[in-house]
């Protein structure tokens, strides 16, 4: 697929017991059908050729020339197919019996990967039938050709050398150190194992627990397929789980106790980009690993994988709770270490809107971890020529609920004067917006010199990106709470701080329904006439933005592609185009501000700060990514 995108689909067949013929019919349906679907990739449970539970009939040579004959059958219905197949079966080679994961492409075998980890406990007694596999390199003959057969095999597309393939089969996963800790260090980027995990109470969650740490250990793709219908259920019982995960995310996964396909895309895109950033995986193909090269079809196909339009903020209001609590902690945590180091009170400019909201709402949760009395805030609000009645009533409204003193000092004069004082004209541009800005964090500043004070910045991640801020404006402050918080999650922070605290709700909800604006422009007859989103575009798009371009360094072109999936029927293409553009030019010139910030606590993957995470000339020309919105 386009995009570095390689769609994957983990299958599992209703098998007959010790029934190779039988299953081999199943197998090449679901073949067909994974095939019809666009697929890719195919991989398919542990010893599905005759079933993992044969037994004893694992040593008879009818099991094993009827399932040699099944595997030569599934070979020739892969003729004409450019998937990718792995197929679960025993192998017997050099007098000893395997259970191995079998390669296919178009008709031919390309690889025979056996088995590691032959677990003996429990209910488990492989090692009564099965040799490991450990250390082979050798080769095999296999429906009448000749493959590599080993455990240090790794399969690599032609076209595109970030979607290299290995394969680990059930147990290996769960052992000390996996097969794919080994084969990722080589350089494969997706995982596949063959399965024949049985169900128990709890073992389903387990088993994505150990899953989704290990494609997030290993930057990778993890494509699970385990046995099901049809194993015999004498003492233990299998429920067919499939589970696709990508980097320490389940992208997709089955129902237990089905049958059938379980299909989405993992991306190799972003998994190489995420190795190149981690930077820790050592290249060992030089260490005696064998390349097996396949086809790799990069047609273009619509992806079904799910885009979350706010990648910032979880799905789930239970995750989402939990999360808020978590920043929350962290970020009040942070500013009470800043507070107790200094010794100095928080000094905050409230102006009724959505950012200085959630640093006071910090500021009161560090005063109590801190244990000091919340009247010892010192909060000033500094209504200008911009500010709405909305946003007073705002202000009044959290000076009641949080019981603290809010002061009052108007700028509309000093701005007057000083506007006169330099001269300047009665036009109603940047210059008279950002006085504002100055002015405010001027009395801000010296209030917390003259009253032993630390500023407390209220800008948050979103408008960093954007430089939506005045240089040595609101841009400055003695520590940025908000810094990594991107807008929308700030309104999902003060929305759960206002269910927690029923008292806050009230005040919260008006902040929350109040129009994002700088008010840095004349009010209209008290109302705001300055509309952030009008004049820059939605936060929604713009966080969306961010979190792709930075997070993962991807191409203008992808993220655009994935916008319009996530926001279909909310945005026109040609509008998240304009916003788009907008957003990377905005992110390019305004480097110059975000090298100078102040600290303030990182909270989720991505910050901006200069100090640690982003690190950019200002003078980065943003041609190149313009270019790509195609």
């Amino acid at each position: 697929m386009k995009y570095g995108f390689i769609k994957t689909a983990a299958a599992t067949p209703n098998i007959n017991i010790a029934n190779p013929s039988a299953n081999a019919v199943e197998i090449v349906k679901l073949i067909k059908q994974a095939n019809s679907s666009g697929a890719e990739l195919l991989v398919f449970p542990e010893l599905c050729v005759t079933g993992y539970t044969c037994g004893e009939l694992f040593l008879s040579d009818i099991l094993k020339h009827s399932a040699n004959n099944a595997l030569t059958a599934i070979c020739k219905a892969t003729v004409g197919k450019k998937i990718l197949i792995f197929v679960g079966s025993p192998i017997w080679a050099k007098g000893k019996l395997y259970s191995c994961a079998v390669a296919f492409q178009n008709g031919k075998v390309l690889a025979v990967i056996p088995k590691t980890a032959l677990p003996t406990y429990s209910e488990f007694y492989e090692l009564r039938h099965f040799s490991s596999g450990k250390n082979i390199s050798s080769s095999i003959e296999l429906c009448g050709q000749a493959a590599f057969f080993g455990t240090d095999i790794i399969l690599e597309a032609e076209s595109n050398d970030n979607v290299k393939i290995a394969a680990e089969i059930c147990e290996d996963m769960f052992i000390v150190s996996p097969p794919s800790n080994r084969y990722a260090q080589a350089g494969a980027s997706i995982i596949v194992n063959l399965s024949a995990s049985n169900e128990l109470i709890g073992k389903s969650d387990y088993r994505k627990t150990l899953i989704k740490s290990q494609s997030g250990r290993l930057a990778s793709g993890y494509l699970y397929a385990s046995a099901g219908t049809g194993e015999s259920v004498s003492d233990i019982i299998f429920s067919g789980h499939r589970i696709i995960a990508e980097n320490g995310e389940i992208l997709d996964e089955s129902e237990l106790f089905t049958s059938g396909l379980t299909i989405c895309e993992i991306d190799t895109q972003k998994l190489a980009y995420e190795r190149r950033r981690l930077n820790v995986f050592e290249n060992t193909l030089s260490s005696g690993y064998r390349i097996v090269k396949f086809n790799f079809n990069e047609a273009s196909a619509a992806i079904v994988r799910y885009i979350p339009p706010l990648p910032f903020v979880p799905d789930d209001l239970k995750s989402i709770s939990a999360r808020a609590e978590l920043i929350l902690q962290m970020q009040s945590r942070a500013l009470a270490e800043r507070l107790k180091l200094t010794g100095l009170n928080a000094v905050i400019g409230v102006s009724g809107g959505l950012d200085s909201c959630l640093a006071l709402l910090v500021i009161l949760r560090s005063y109590e971890i801190l244990e000091k009395n919340k009247k010892d805030i010192i909060a000033v609000t500094m209504p200008g020529p911009g500010t709405s009645s909305q946003t007073v009533k705002n202000v009044s409204k959290l000076e009641e609920a949080f019981e603290i003193q809010i002061r009052k000092i108007p700028i509309t004069d000093i701005i007057e004067k000083h506007l006169k004082d330099i001269k300047y004209s009665s036009e109603k541009n940047t210059a008279y917006e950002n006085s504002q800005a100055r002015e405010r964090t001027q009395i801000l500043m010296d209030i917390a010199n003259a009253e032993k004070g630390l500023v407390v910045g209220t800008g948050d991640l979103s408008e960093n990106a954007l430089g939506w801020c005045t240089y040595n404006g609101d841009h400055m402050s003695m520590y940025a709470v908000n810094s990594s918080v991107p807008k929308t999650l700030v309104k999902y922070l003060i929305s759960y701080e206002s269910e927690r605290i029923n008292k806050y709700k009230k005040s919260l909800t008006d902040i929350l329904n109040t129009e994002i604006s700088p008010e840095l422009l004349p009010s209209d007859n008290g109302e705001i006439s300055q509309k952030t989103e009008k004049l820059i575009g939605p936060y929604e798009l713009h966080d969306f933005f961010l979190y792709y371009t930075i997070r993962f360094g991807q191409n203008p072109d992808k993220t655009l592609m994935f916008a319009c999936k996530a926001f279909k029927g909310i945005y026109k293409k040609e509008e998240i185009k304009k916003h788009f553009r907008v957003f990377i030019k905005r992110f390019f010139s305004n480097q110059f501000k975000r090298n100078c910030t102040p600290d303030g606590v990182k909270i989720g993957t991505i910050s901006l700060s200069p100090r640690g995470d982003w690190r950019m000339a200002s003078e980065s020309s943003e041609k190149e990514w313009l270019k790509d919105i195609k």
